[in-house]
């Protein structure tokens, strides 16, 4: 008898286990910048302009706990994200969405329907989608909304991710106060 070979139960348990375990550790990451929100709890509006690399306002102040309601115009001629989160959840994300830009899920204007809801375990990319809580993609001339409920405290940052627009300066600071 091989004591190394885990049964068939023992190795979907495991699989059970860690599958729980990483969207519990998932769930906890978006924990610490807050919780999505519903319109009628929104204590405010923010309205911000999407532009050619650039948001307006670029500084964001909110209170602990307060839920927003951003309203999100994208003035410019690209598609633009508004994405709320840390430098290390950015940094991550710009990676995906380097991806799906490569795989013609996204295009410089726009969202190509069709790929996004392709099976893309055939690429490599599992069941990828843009349907995080914490962010939006506004195509050019449109405008869409996102209500976020704030953490007790910290600070974040919210950033288009699309190739090149963060590094270009595409990028704010949120500052939670009491």
């Amino acid at each position: 008898m091989n004591y190394f070979m885990p049964s068939p139960i023992k190795a979907l348990t495991v699989v059970a286990t860690l599958s729980f375990s990483i969207s519990a550790l998932a769930d906890a990451g978006h924990a610490e910048i807050g919780k999505p929100g519903k319109t009628p709890a929104a204590q405010r509006t923010i309205d911000i302009t999407l532009g050619e690399m650039h948001f307006k306002p670029e500084i964001l102040n909110v209170k602990a706990g307060e839920t927003v309601r951003f309203v999100l115009k994208n003035e410019g001629q690209l598609l633009h994200e508004f994405n709320i989160g840390t430098s290390d959840m950015h940094a991550h994300h710009r990676e995906e969405m380097a991806m799906m830009m490569e795989h013609g899920m996204l295009t410089p204007t726009g969202i190509n329907p069709e790929k996004m809801n392709m099976d893309h375990g055939q690429m490599g990319m599992g069941a990828m989608k843009h349907d995080d809580p914490n962010s939006v993609l506004v195509e050019p001339g449109k405008t869409k909304e996102l209500v976020w409920t704030f953490p007790k405290s910290g600070a974040l940052e919210f950033a288009c991710n699309v190739p090149g627009h963060g590094e270009a300066g595409m990028t704010g600071q949120i500052v939670i106060g009491p």
